[in-house]
């Protein structure tokens, strides 16, 4: 199983998010966020709910038949069962929106699922847009360099616990949350509150440091499957903690030496050019 069928990834239409994920080799995605977008709607679940119901009426067409239910991760740093649709999925559920955004949300999606099929044909492709969107986020050469390294280890850690009978979600989210626990003292979504977020990408508010000792945690969990031949939840759990542990003692012999946290409430959310940074 590709490790980006666990990945929920967030693009972005005129200011507004929309998720998605990766299955069979392409993009599919959240049909209630495309919904959003097109119809600015208060509440698009009931909208792409009675939409459903309307459509079958007048045409007798299922458009239930042409999703998925995927998991995507939720504002509340969880992943649900979330009704995606492939990119020929959501032209069909556009046709059925009335909005003057329809069109250039069409050039959007076909941007974004052409992207694609160059990223499968030439996989350095999607590292140098990942590059190229932070860099114009405003985020610095050396941080960029730092999160995509980040990405391929965790990437290696996912692979390696994918061999290693590691294959429900539920796991990879709890193995992941006692990586972070060890090395930060704090889960994921713990780490999320602590720096003000809600949707946002936790990995995409870290500091360098923060980043790096990331980076430690992982390829140390990595590391130490690998030499003791971890196999399955439990054996797996135990090489989590202590890989994250590893991240954890440096980062508190750091502070310990420093006499400064290592762990920040610094978030991005105002652009890394104008840091924010929560007070308690």
């Amino acid at each position: 199983m590709s490790v980006e069928t666990h990945l929920t990834k967030i693009s972005v239409f005129k200011g507004k998010q929309v998720r998605k994920t990766i299955y069979k080799n392409e993009w599919w995605f959240s049909v209630v966020d495309v919904v959003e977008v097109l119809t600015d709607s208060v509440n698009p679940r009931d909208y792409w709910y009675k939409m459903k119901i309307r459509v079958k009426d007048e045409s007798g067409v299922e458009l239930s038949t042409i999703c998925r239910q995927l998991k995507l991760e939720s504002s509340d740093g969880k992943k649900y069962e979330t009704d995606c649709a492939s990119t020929e999925g959501i032209f069909r559920i556009i046709q059925s929106i009335p909005s003057p955004k329809a069109e250039p949300f069409k050039r959007w999606l076909a941007r974004v699922g052409y992207e694609r099929i160059q990223e499968i044909e030439d996989p350095e492709l999607a590292m140098k847009r990942m590059r190229a969107i932070y860099k114009a986020k405003g985020y610095s050469e050396e941080w960029v360099e730092k999160r995509v390294r980040g990405i391929a280890i965790r990437e290696e850690l996912t692979d390696e616990w994918n061999k290693r009978d590691i294959k429900n979600q539920r796991e990879y989210a709890i193995l992941t949350a006692e990586i972070s626990k060890a090395a930060f003292g704090m889960t994921p979504s713990q780490y999320k509150k602590y720096k003000g977020l809600d949707r946002q990408n936790l990995r995409d508010h870290m500091t360098d440091l923060e980043l790096i000792f990331s980076m430690l945690g992982e390829a140390s969990t990595t590391k130490i499957a690998k030499a003791r031949d971890s196999r399955g939840f439990d054996q797996n759990k135990q090489s989590a903690i202590d890989g994250g542990s590893v991240a954890g003692n440096a980062r508190k012999d750091l502070e310990h030496k420093s006499g400064e946290k290592a762990v920040s409430r610094e978030n991005y959310i105002t652009g890394p050019q104008n840091k924010r940074l929560l007070k308690k």
